[in-house]
């Protein structure tokens, strides 16, 4: 406990370069965050080697829990790339390549977690597709097909997978989030009907599955092999982030409004949700970045105080940070 003070001191020492003065506080903080961790958690998130789900892995690591990712592509370049960061922190990374529209590449990755990590406290499904922004009638057959087993099966399937896993768990309580998007409250989404279709669902899910959870289904004997696990699921709402998702296909237009109002860069929606995640309790919850006292002060900021975009210019383009690298369509670099 005594090696946070030291830092501190060290950091406000005459004579420490500014830029190392920075470095040190940024480790002060990271340790501040370990430190408040009584112990770690175990951590799953589908879809995490890039865009929000990696951030929430980088935020999971900076509060020294333990971390499984897992990507349809190679997940190890983010897993080293989070390892350097936070290398000599308590948290710990692996990841696996994971198909999660496969029952079988979905039970391997819930293997491979209670291998990695022993317990799963926390299972995010974040992995999606949209298919694209364009009519509905355009798509191919190919890509509905696709959309709906990333979006739908694949979550009926992680969620299985957790919930077996987190009920063998005794002692623990644990809890699953299924991740929501446009469409979710219903009304139209033009451009991504498919993708609104499987978000749709998602929250019936959710409310099933609490319902069974707590009170059994009708004609059938409560799981003795369950007893002393408590597993909890939620929906989890990122809202509009800088990612292919978002950005792949969008219009100048559409930049400005909505984008340039309340889209917001993924290490930011992480910094809000995980620590949101972790204080979740109960069952059936909804953990929202873009809540509404989010959404109302975004737009008396933009329209009634005149606040401009840090994100998006006037004339519809991505503002780009001095130092950043940012691929074709506007996203920003993570590693």
């Amino acid at each position: 406990m005594l090696l946070l003070p030291t830092i501190v001191a060290a950091a406000l020492s005459p004579g420490v370069p500014g830029a190392r003065r920075g470095a040190v506080h940024s480790a002060v903080s990271r340790l501040a965050m370990q430190q408040q961790t009584s112990s770690p958690k175990g951590v799953v998130i589908t879809g995490g080697a890039g865009g929000v789900g990696y951030a929430y892995a980088d935020e999971f690591l900076a509060r020294g829990h333990w971390v499984v990712i897992c990507d349809v592509k190679d997940p190890e370049p983010a897993v080293m790339a989070l390892r350097q960061k936070h290398g000599g922190g308590l948290g710990r990374i692996y990841g696996c390549t994971t198909d999660v529209s496969s029952a079988e590449s979905v039970g391997a990755l819930a293997q491979f977690a209670k291998e990695q990590i022993g317990t799963v406290h926390y299972w995010i499904n974040n992995a999606g597709i949209n298919g694209g922004r364009r009519p509905f009638t355009s798509l191919s057959t190919q890509t509905v097909e696709a959309v709906v087993k990333v979006n739908l099966i694949g979550v009926l399937l992680c969620t299985l997978e957790a919930i077996k896993l987190m009920r063998t768990q005794r002692g623990v309580e644990s809890h699953v989030f299924n991740t929501v998007g446009s469409g979710v409250k219903g009304g139209g989404t033009p451009g991504y009907a498919c993708y609104g279709a499987t978000k749709r669902g998602l929250p019936q899910l959710t409310d099933s599955l609490v319902k069974e959870l707590e009170d059994g289904v009708e004609g059938y004997e409560p799981d003795e092999a369950a007893r002393g696990a408590k597993v909890n699921v939620h929906t989890l709402s990122p809202g509009m982030v800088f990612t292919d998702l978002l950005l792949n296909d969008s219009t100048p237009k559409l930049r400005k409004f909505p984008f340039g109002v309340l889209a917001a860069q993924p290490p930011e929606v992480a910094q809000d949700l995980v620590p949101k995640i972790l204080a979740t309790s109960g069952n059936g919850q909804k953990v929202e970045f873009l809540t509404t006292d989010r959404i109302l002060t975004k737009f008396f900021e933009r329209f009634v105080q005149g606040k401009k975009s840090e994100y998006i210019d006037d004339n519809g383009n991505v503002i780009k940070v001095p130092g950043a690298q940012y691929l074709d369509n506007g996203v920003r670099v993570q590693y």
